[in-house]
């Protein structure tokens, strides 16, 4: 617990002081898509990792709220009501999916949420006045909550990561709950769990609904810092990238979904710009973990680690007797 505790707290100074340690605007660009791409790890992993429902559609609902604070914000409204009126969106959209998609599970539910994925993708490219096609939509400066103005890369780094830390908090409370329990449940055993009187169904659905939440946030985000959205956003290839980080920082757990956003970005916008195959280099990334840490690098690590305390003490033990 004391290391855990001493890790968080390395953890918290190291994002804090990002802007003063960082070499350039573009570095902490870089961190702010970090933060917002592992919220939206969050939010899948929520469903992949704790309900065992694993989504190849969460693009879609991603791109739904980011969209929808563009066409609000081209109607005239503020940033506000962009802001509240996208999460709204986001989330009645939400409800459907999880409507339609929860009638399976496994490969069916996989299949469903591709199915539902694939069908916005070509609405995004097909409903041009509603998406603007292939022009996408443009976004005209960013919110200036409290005079603070967001345009400001630093500032817009901050933002981020208050929302990064508050969505952070509130999977770490779903996860902890009784409620959470009760999805671990419905993943491991969910006839027991329906024979115990538990609504497996209903439980899944408002998993779904808190998956869907914390998209949306990340959603907005991503067309506040990109101040663009376009329909490639939605693709099947965006819900792989995502559900990539989920595994590779593994599944299940509160910190991998984040370290993989951190992995997938930084080889995508760093590592990218020193090597032209760096799709290649990030696929052997992803089987050499596959490969040695089956259950993802933050798990995998800890086990290691246990080990190696173990070890440890195994051979202190050892010396000790041997020194008697």
């Amino acid at each position: 617990m004391t290391g855990r505790l001493v890790a968080l707290t390395i953890g918290a100074i190291v994002l804090l002081t990002v802007p003063l340690w960082m070499p350039g605007i573009y570095y902490v660009n870089v961190t702010s898509q970090i933060l917002f791409y592992a919220i939206f790890a969050l939010g899948l992993d929520v469903l992949a990792g704790y309900a065992g429902l694993t989504s190849l559609g969460h693009a879609a609902l991603f791109g739904i709220a980011s969209y929808a604070t563009g066409y609000i914000l081209g109607l005239g409204a503020g940033h506000t009501v962009a802001i509240i009126g996208a999460m709204v969106i986001g989330l009645i959209s939400t409800a459907i999916f999880a409507a339609l998609s929860l009638r399976a599970t496994g490969i069916g539910f996989i299949m469903i949420t591709l199915a539902l994925g694939e069908i916005l993708w070509g609405l995004a490219y097909r409903w041009i006045s509603m998406t603007g096609g292939d022009n996408g939509i443009s976004l005209h400066g960013r919110p200036a909550p409290f005079g603070i103005a967001l345009s400001d890369a630093n500032a817009f780094y901050y933002a981020t990561l208050l929302v990064f830390v508050v969505s952070l908090a509130a999977a770490y409370i779903f996860i902890h709950s009784p409620f959470g329990a009760a999805l671990r449940g419905t993943r491991d055993q969910p006839r027991r769990m329906n024979a115990l009187g538990y609504h497996v169904w209903m439980i899944r659905f408002w998993a779904f609904m808190f998956s869907g939440l914390l998209t949306s946030i990340s959603g907005i985000l991503f067309v506040y810092y990109n101040q663009f959205i376009s329909p490639p956003t939605l693709a099947l290839t965006s819900s792989a990238e995502v559900l990539l980080m989920v595994i590779a920082g593994g599944a299940g757990s509160l910190f991998g979904p984040i370290v993989g956003a951190a992995l997938v970005v930084i080889v995508k916008s760093i590592v990218s710009g020193f090597i032209e195959r760096w799709n290649f280099l990030l696929g052997a990334i992803f089987v050499a973990i596959i490969i040695f840490m089956p259950d993802g690098l933050v798990p995998g690590t800890q086990r290691l680690l246990r080990r190696w305390r173990s070890a440890a003490k195994t051979a202190k033990a050892a010396k000790t007797r041997s020194a008697s």
